[in-house]
């Protein structure tokens, strides 16, 4: 039996999660979280419709805050995200099978003041995890792009 289509909605705020398979570590080392921002980055390019407004990727999983002006390419991609980093992935460490378990996990955020709560969340997700004590030094997530003024090229305005 096939995967069930997803009821997404042009225009809607979508939290997206996705997690290694088995909850196992998907970013061993800085490359790894640097060949996904990559791989993120151009397939935004290939999804032009596709906004984002925040990441975090933690070591077994990965936050992103989306929207799309059309949502039958919100699971496009996502496949696309998922299969290029799990192709780099297998062949770094030579493995084999499944990178990611199951599919990407979509909550719709349904009223427009839990964004900024949303935002907030993913950003702080590496502190409440104590992989960090300040926001500010975690590498992988928007925050700094937010905050600090970094610019990387991958996140949208909420005003677009």
């Amino acid at each position: 039996m096939g995967n069930q289509a997803r009821n997404l909605n042009d225009y809607e705020y979508y939290h997206v999660t996705t997690r290694g398979n088995k909850k196992k570590i998907i970013f061993l080392d800085d490359e790894d979280y640097m060949s996904f921002l990559k791989i993120l980055k151009k397939t935004k390019l290939i999804y032009s419709n596709i906004r984002l407004y925040a990441y975090c990727l933690m070591p077994n999983h990965v936050h992103l805050l989306i929207n799309s002006l059309k949502a039958k390419e919100i699971p496009k991609f996502m496949k696309r995200i998922n299969l290029c980093y799990s192709i780099f992935f297998n062949k770094k460490y030579s493995c084999v099978g499944h990178v990611w378990q199951k599919r990407y996990l979509p909550k719709p955020i349904l009223h427009h003041q839990y964004l900024q709560n949303c935002v907030n969340y993913i950003e702080a997700n590496p502190v409440r995890a104590k992989i960090c004590r300040n926001i500010e030094d975690y590498k992988w997530s928007s925050y700094k792009e937010h905050f600090l003024s970094v610019k990387y090229g991958l996140l949208d305005d909420f005003d677009e």
